[in-house]
């Protein structure tokens, strides 16, 4: 039995083992709590899915950020809510001071981010400095402030009508949980695909500031003292404001921040339903670079010695028929075609957008040399590993142009299983290429890609050609590779031969049969010994 308590003089709040003073019926109001929860747990599971695609996104290898991000996340959760128990006997004011805070700092995280990425450059070797560690800081803020809210949730609930606690923390974690349900499947069906990372997390700060100030101005506010009051009107309005304003400059933000990535030239920026494509340059005196994820894909400088290194030494031999695996950008199969005897290419592409591109841009299919145009070429949009698993087409040449293997996304495509899925469509004696990443920067990892296609029953043999020029790449060369690395493959008895001098082989533009042999020894020198193969259940990259 609740006993009945001296009311409270005007204008403080009253003592706080006595009920709410409500505008509504008890029932009401705890229904308005436990849906002030689902809100504040889906804005709160926005955040994080935010933080972790982001990082995704510009740093790549998306386990290792996800890790990153939960496990501090979760951390700081149980550090806030041990924290909470200060806030205790001031729940309402404290509940409402947090979810101001947290939609600021929740709200503004991915600009800050894409900011300072955007800034200073790429992100490689900046674990101890820089946006590594504003990323764990925010993953360590917004866990603090998220850990706050269960607790003093509990203690709104108890004020409103006091019930066994079993009971109340059932009831709180199923509109938490629940919650979080709808904002795990909002991000990546409705904010991200319709308002982008940046308007996303701006939007979710909005709804949670909006919230969590109504929830507590209008249920609780007369535990509030006036000054308490205004003072949080004042900064629920100015943290609307700032998001408000943030949201109106977002498309200018984005385009000095792409600016700063990658130089003054950009022609197309888009995202397509995989990744974020970039093109720069492509007009008379400016080389055009294809950037994907903030990744140098194709270097208008060097990227004919790239493709010539890749597609070449494969096409030794009969050559009628040819897979590539990637290369929506159409210079692989600008490559293929260039050899007599080609009469089919299949080209697998995982992005449509990045192949229309290719086909619609006009520098970028002036560079393909319309390609997709070629009617021997024929186009499939599907993952290469489910492609492989169906396929019983046989091919002469089997050309990976693939992202390195280093991006998570891109691990089972550099697996024992997909090799072996791969040799599967060779034919006796066919040949396979692979991209298997830079050897200078990477040896373990490029040294992993070559044990991994032998221990899949193929012969290989490794190379290496230098990387891009990076004078006249812009502000994106910086993350352009210095070598990059192939492992050519086959499926005969015996080891496959470099060769691109043959009697039928095409006039190529820098890469020469005895540059070729000298950059293939350079690169036997940097094996790494010891190494095991990578696996679907136990990736080695």
């Amino acid at each position: 039995m609740i006993e009945p308590h001296v009311p409270a003089p005007p204008g403080s709040p009253p003592s706080w083992g006595s009920p709410a003073r409500l505008p509504v019926r008890p029932g009401a109001g705890r229904f308005l709590v436990l849906a002030g929860a689902f809100v504040c747990a889906a804005c709160g599971l926005v955040y994080e899915l935010e933080l972790v695609a982001l990082a995704s996104y510009l740093i790549g290898d998306s386990v290792t950020q996800a890790s990153v991000v939960l496990s501090v996340m979760v951390f700081a959760m149980g550090i806030g809510s041990l924290a909470a128990k200060r806030l205790s006997c001031r729940a309402a004011a404290g509940f409402a001071a947090v979810e101001a805070a947290l939609a600021l700092v929740g709200g503004c995280s991915a600009m800050a981010l894409y900011a300072v990425f955007a800034w200073t450059g790429d992100w490689g070797g900046l674990w101890a400095n820089g946006p590594r560690v504003l990323l764990v800081t925010f993953s360590l803020i917004i866990g603090l402030l998220i850990g706050t809210e269960v607790p003093l949730l509990m203690e709104l609930i108890q004020r409103i009508r006091r019930q066994d606690a079993g009971g109340a923390v059932a009831d709180l974690f199923a509109a938490d949980y629940v919650g979080a349900l709808v904002g795990g499947l909002a991000f990546p069906f409705l904010l991200l695909p319709w308002l982008g990372q940046l308007t996303g997390a701006l939007l979710t700060g909005t709804v949670n500031a909006l919230v969590g100030g109504a929830l507590v101005l209008g249920l609780f506010r007369r535990d509030l003292t006036r000054r308490a009051r205004w003072l949080l009107v004042v900064a629920n309005v100015t943290v609307i404001g700032v998001l408000a304003a943030a949201a109106v400059l977002v498309d200018d933000f984005e385009r000095a921040a792409r600016h700063a990535m990658y130089g003054d030239d950009v022609r197309v920026a888009l995202r397509t339903g995989v990744q974020e494509v970039v093109l720069t340059g492509g007009t008379p005196g400016r080389p055009l670079n294809l950037f994907l994820d903030g990744r140098l894909r194709v270097g208008g400088v060097d990227e004919g010695r790239y493709h010539e290194a890749l597609v070449h030494p494969a096409m030794d031999g009969p050559h009628a028929r040819v897979l590539v695996l990637g290369g929506a950008d159409g210079l692989a199969a600008r490559e293929v075609l260039r050899h007599p005897g080609v009469r089919r290419v299949d080209v697998v592409a995982l992005d449509a957008g990045v192949v229309r591109l290719a086909r619609q841009d006009p520098a970028l299919a002036a560079l393909n040399a319309h390609a997709f145009d070629d009617p021997r070429v024929h186009l499939t949009t599907a993952d290469a590993f489910q492609l492989l698993r169906g396929a019983r087409a046989a091919y002469d040449v089997v050309v990976s142009d693939l992202p390195d293997p280093g991006i998570t996304a891109s691990t089972k495509l550099y697996s024992q299983e997909f090799y072996g899925l791969t040799r599967q469509v060779l034919t006796d004696g066919g040949r396979l290429v692979v991209h298997g990443g830079p050897v200078s920067a990477r040896p373990h990892v490029f040294w992993t890609v070559e044990t991994t296609i032998r221990a899949a029953g193929l012969r290989t043999v490794p190379y290496r050609v230098a990387g891009p020029d990076r004078t006249g790449l812009g502000p994106g060369a910086a993350r352009a590779p210095q070598d990059w690395g192939f492992v050519l493959a086959t499926a005969g008895g015996s080891v496959p031969r470099l060769r691109v001098d043959g009697p039928t082989a095409p006039r190529l533009g820098t890469l020469t049969q005895a540059g070729l042999e000298a950059d293939a020894r350079a690169a036997a020198r940097m094996r790494v010994a010891g190494l095991r193969a990578s696996t679907l259940v136990h990736p080695r990259y």
